[in-house]
């Protein structure tokens, strides 16, 4: 008679993640000179950073599908079809509603995410 002999084996993994983000934020107020036929286009040299130091030329830009884009005019988010961002300007459409010296803030966030894994194997 034959015998089935089985492994008796386990594991544990633990895996610890840091998302990591990198966040920028531009601000700005509202210049009536950078309206045209009701639409904003805003140079990046035109914001200035949290230390309120001017952008030297270019804005952060995502990495693609590791970050996003958060902009607010008056302190209100708008919905992420009604603007643009390139490195040299913020494009807003439908603008020609928005009080001069309004502020307009552009939150920038990228991840550089880790992940570190630990298999523990007990046989």
């Amino acid at each position: 008679m034959a015998t089935l002999f089985k492994l008796a084996i386990s594991a544990e993994t633990q895996t610890t993640v840091s998302t990591k983000p990198d966040i920028k934020r531009y601000f700005y107020k509202f210049d009536p000179q950078h309206l045209d036929q009701g639409v904003l286009t805003i140079p990046a040299t035109a914001f200035v950073d949290d230390q309120d130091n001017p952008v030297a030329d270019t804005l952060t830009l995502i990495t693609p599908d590791n970050g996003y884009y958060l902009l607010f005019i008056n302190g209100v988010l708008q919905q992420e079809d009604l603007y643009t961002v390139d490195e040299d300007e913020v494009v807003i459409q439908d603008a020609s509603t928005i009080e001069v010296d309004s502020p307009i803030t552009l939150i920038v966030t990228n991840f550089a995410p880790e992940a570190d894994s630990q298999t523990t194997v007990n046989t």
